[in-house]
């Protein structure tokens, strides 16, 4: 069956950007300018008090005379793109200031708003089929605010385009996007990225599982709706792996017909290759099938354990020197999983990573690991982990260390964010935010 895509094609030296739709027309793009209006036909809804456009470069490295000559476009995220974002005044929030702070709701997002993310088990059977039809409706609907960015070659600008995609896979998109290689005087260094193997990961991933919740609220009118978590801890196998929770799978690795999500494809997927952005966005005969083999990777058989989430705890520093997969002593290099938590020395594979590893299938594939619904309840108790670490030091975001890993400082741009949010904002606890977590076993 062919599968229409619209292609919003804008073939000028200045595009290589995405996110709001708005933004990508050729004026914002050629002004360097994202300050869309509102609703009361004023950008960032000025008139109404709002917010107001202002110069983002303040907020870049740029500003702290850190000049870079890498020729990624993500870098100092989004200078590249723009010059001009709103800044939104108050609880106000959104690229356009049309929206709340997280943990705020209201006309004039004057209410807080608290939302409780549970264990998947410990949800009703009709919190479960909301939740898996959310999910569902999430997947299949455009989104009306943001576009993908897709391109064969990044080297030449001139092929980049935008590609309309929906809600789900704009939350998949943004995670593969962090992790391409980055461009580098011509050639590609995979060694890194933005989101990962450095003290960016635990906020990174925290901002992302929140743009998905607001997504699916704003999509669904269900102002309590909350991610659910998968605790793992100890398990010999993957206990939800059954087609009444994430799904089961065949033989050959694919979920089974009878899941919820047997028949979802992976963007990005199938054109793994460096100098390509999602390659196959828009054409779903290419596009893989999730699929998901849990057990059969003979390096990571078994979950990570009670005593291995209680060791990575036990690291007082959030991270340390050289702040990336080889820090040792680092809570954050043993959450992610390069480092062992009992000894905090050896580097070895372990938790977040060892969890991926273990489900094998695309959450082996870690760029495009995101397309699978599990990736979210792994995620989101990895966060209810950092949220304990959070807790037990009292930590604040002027523990947030400085550090010369492209994208990961302190007052960087989460990439690729709108609007932004900077890496050591993270570093308070989940309930400024607008969640917390359910008790379910001890931690």
């Amino acid at each position: 069956m062919f599968t229409p895509c619209i292609f919003l094609t804008l073939f000028l030296g200045v595009v290589h950007s995405q996110f709001p739709r708005s933004c990508t027309t050729s004026s914002a793009l050629e002004s360097k300018t994202c300050c869309p209006l509102w609703t009361d036909d004023s950008p960032c809804g000025s008139q109404s008090g709002r917010g107001e456009c202002r110069n983002v470069v303040v907020f870049t490295p740029l500003a702290a005379g850190r000049v870079r000559q890498y020729d990624d476009d993500r870098l100092d995220w989004p200078r590249f793109y723009y010059e001009s974002t709103c800044k939104c005044f108050g609880n106000y929030s959104g690229y356009n200031c049309g929206q709340c702070k997280y943990g705020y709701t209201g006309d004039k997002c004057e209410r807080q708003n608290t939302v409780i993310r549970k264990e998947i088990r410990q949800l009703s059977f009709l919190e479960r089929k909301k939740f898996f039809s959310y999910l569902a409706l999430a997947k299949t609907t455009k989104s009306t605010d943001y576009v993908i960015l897709t391109t064969g070659d990044r080297h030449h600008r001139d092929t980049y385009r935008f590609v309309d995609a929906s809600i789900y896979d704009i939350f998949a998109w943004i995670h593969y996007y962090s992790m391409k290689p980055i461009l580098e005087n011509g050639t590609f260094d995979a060694s890194f990225n933005y989101a990962h193997q450095g003290p960016a990961f635990p906020g990174w991933h925290r901002l992302g599982l929140m743009f998905l919740e607001r997504e699916i609220q704003l999509l669904t009118g269900d102002e309590n709706f909350g991610i659910p978590y998968y605790d793992w801890r100890g398990e010999n196998n993957c206990s939800i792996c059954t087609n009444e929770l994430l799904g089961q799978s065949n033989e050959q690795g694919f979920l089974d017909d009878g899941s919820h999500f047997a028949f979802w494809k992976s963007i990005c997927s199938g054109y793994n290759y460096a100098d390509a952005y999602c390659q196959t966005a828009g054409d779903k005969c290419q596009m893989e099938r999730l699929h998901r083999k849990p057990g059969s990777d003979p390096r990571v058989k078994r979950f990570p354990s009670f005593q291995d989430v209680e060791d990575t705890l036990k690291w007082k520093d959030f991270d340390r020197f050289p702040y990336d997969s080889t820090s040792r002593r680092s809570f954050r290099n043993a959450l992610e999983g390069f480092l062992k938590p009992s000894d905090g020395l050896t580097l070895e594979r372990s938790m977040h990573n060892a969890v991926h590893v273990y489900f094998g299938g695309t959450m082996s594939q870690v760029p495009i690991s995101s397309n699978d619904p599990i990736f979210l309840l792994h995620h989101s108790y990895v966060d209810k982990i950092f949220e304990a670490w959070l807790q037990r030091y009292n930590a604040t975001p002027d523990k947030y260390p400085n550090n010369d890993e492209d994208g990961q400082g302190p007052n960087e741009c989460a990439t690729p964010y709108f609007p932004c949010y900077r890496n050591k904002d993270f570093l308070t606890s989940c309930s400024n935010f607008g969640y917390k977590y359910s008790k379910y076993q001890e931690m």
